[in-house]
């Protein structure tokens, strides 16, 4: 997986959405809210939506080498198997967990994490399922370098956490391609970052999931460090042809987007229809990871 994931070709899924998404991800699909009621079926039912993508034909390790999962999904089942033991064993993706809890209200400019009073036990069990890593989103939305260092500081404490239980941690400090002034803030969590990884032991490692930069290449400094094990880019809301326009131009930088993949999917579909859909788009995030401008 440690190998796959530093220097295999393609891209990583985000099948993570949790609480907050799930609506609108689910609505997308063509499953209204009032077709649903509670937060059980909803799961149930986006479940099923994640089952249908990763049993596709297209959803192999030959472009997608590693998804992102939500802790129901990876407590769910895919052709009678654990999903992440499905993912690895049958499809050869590695199988990561979306650990946050969501964001707190803003504050300073950006959105820290809410405390997340269950890791270690949450870990415990993504290390028994043979889950390879993590996920943690904060949101920056100003250039604000009290707000972003605030950011960092947390992202790295957890990291630490995660790092004790043997996996992975993906950093994710995504600054909104909303924010008046993104390539400002870009430019203050490159420099806090790069402290931050600094720091590190010489043995710890970390991935970076980070919003497309406007200044091409941004981040190729964190690229090539010695502590990074591979940066990816979310979508951020781009849709998806505008996302990989904007993926191609940065070098060395692969996807891991979420809506940008799914977007054309449909409850509705047939099978062959659904799994030619997600072909072409596995196809065309798979070519802006690693066919570079």
């Amino acid at each position: 997986m440690t190998a796959q994931m530093t220097g295999g070709q393609g891209f990583i899924a985000a099948l993570d959405q949790s609480g907050g998404s799930t609506p609108g991800a689910l609505r997308l699909y063509g499953i209204p809210d009032s077709a649903y009621s509670g937060d059980a079926e909803m799961f149930k039912l986006m479940h099923e939506m994640r089952v249908r993508i990763i049993t596709a034909p297209a959803f192999t390790s030959a472009k997608v080498i590693a998804a992102i999962l939500f802790e129901a999904t990876m407590d769910g089942q895919a052709d009678g198997k654990p999903v992440p033991a499905f993912l690895w064993e049958d499809r050869g993706v590695v199988p990561f967990l979306k650990v946050d809890k969501g964001l707190e209200a803003e504050s300073g400019g950006v959105s820290l994490m809410k405390p997340m009073p269950t890791l270690d036990a949450l870990l415990d069990r993504a290390v028994k399922l043979n889950v390879f890593g993590t996920k943690m989103r904060s949101v920056i939305n100003l250039p604000s370098r009290e707000g972003i260092t605030a950011i960092v500081a947390q992202q790295f404490d957890f990291a630490a956490r995660i790092a004790r239980h043997g996996l992975m941690p993906i950093i994710e400090p995504e600054v909104s391609i909303k924010s008046p002034d993104k390539a400002g803030a870009e430019a203050i969590l490159l420099t806090e970052i790069t402290k931050a990884l600094d720091a590190l032991p010489d043995d710890r490692r970390v991935m970076l999931k980070l919003t497309i930069p406007d200044v091409p290449d941004l981040y190729a400094a964190l690229i090539d460090h010695p502590r990074v094990a591979r940066v990816v880019a979310l979508s951020g809301g781009y849709v998806r042809a505008d996302a990989c326009r904007r993926l191609a131009a940065n070098h060395g930088m692969i996807a891991s987007f979420s809506r940008a993949l799914i977007d054309d999917l449909r409850l509705d579909m047939d099978d062959g229809a659904f799994d030619a859909t997600l072909a072409r788009s596995i196809d065309e995030i798979y070519q802006a990871s690693t066919v570079k401008v």
